[in-house]
């Protein structure tokens, strides 16, 4: 495995300039600016997340006014008491996105987000706290206990919000398995743990955020 001089200096030579390089890479939130978000934008952007997910994003985002109208601008507390009934008329709304399953899983994931708010205050401090040096441990909980985030959706869902992470898009794995390191998209926790630590060694060298390695990553393949 190449040490993170090898990416720094990669990059540095795609770039041609570190000002050119750090002007392509993103900036987690800290976890002040993480708790201070409401769990009203937590479920919404889950929501959003999970419509996303095998959709053309423009599409849904253009609907999003919508689905916040008729979500209750995603008040946990009363986006959980949404029963069948609700989501059938939902069902005949022409102006959202008409997907059964995905609407379900609003409500299942605003009880996840209300259990973790009754546990550690608001789900803006349960996410702040999480330690970087874990992340997939926190894709894992929330593939786990939330609903439809299994796959990218949780990284994703994480790097939307703010959180740092890193997140094993195609490219990302392409470098990773030109690197020796995994020959696949990481879904098992051992192949998590396995990239989790490659990570953690270049975040200990570089001081760099996860997000920032991650795009880094990227950036030794897509040309």
């Amino acid at each position: 495995m190449h040490d993170y001089k090898w990416l720094n200096e990669y990059c540095l030579n795609r770039f041609g300039s570190a000002k050119a390089l750090e002007s392509h890479l993103p900036t987690p939130k800290t976890a002040k600016q993480l708790q201070a978000i409401g769990d009203d934008r937590y479920l919404s952007t889950m929501a959003l997340r999970v419509f996303r997910a095998g959709l053309k994003h423009s599409l849904v985002d253009a609907k999003w006014p919508t689905f916040e109208e008729v979500f209750y601008r995603f008040d946990p507390e009363k986006v959980v008491l949404m029963g069948a009934d609700h989501l059938e008329r939902l069902m005949q709304d022409a102006r959202i996105i008409r997907h059964l399953g995905k609407l379900k899983s609003v409500p299942r994931n605003a009880q996840l987000v209300l259990d973790i708010e009754k546990e550690h205050g608001s789900f803006g401090n349960f996410i702040a706290q999480w330690p970087v040096d874990d992340i997939t441990g926190l894709w894992q909980y929330l593939a786990k206990h939330g609903n439809q985030m299994g796959g990218l959706s949780a990284p994703r869902f994480l790097r939307m919000v703010g959180k740092d992470t890193f997140i094993p898009t195609w490219d990302v794995v392409a470098a990773l398995n030109a690197q020796k390191i995994v020959d696949k998209v990481p879904t098992s926790k051992r192949d998590q743990a396995i990239v989790q630590q490659v990570f953690n060694q270049w975040q200990s060298e570089s001081g760099r955020p996860l997000c920032q390695l991650s795009a880094m990553l990227a950036f030794t393949v897509n040309h």
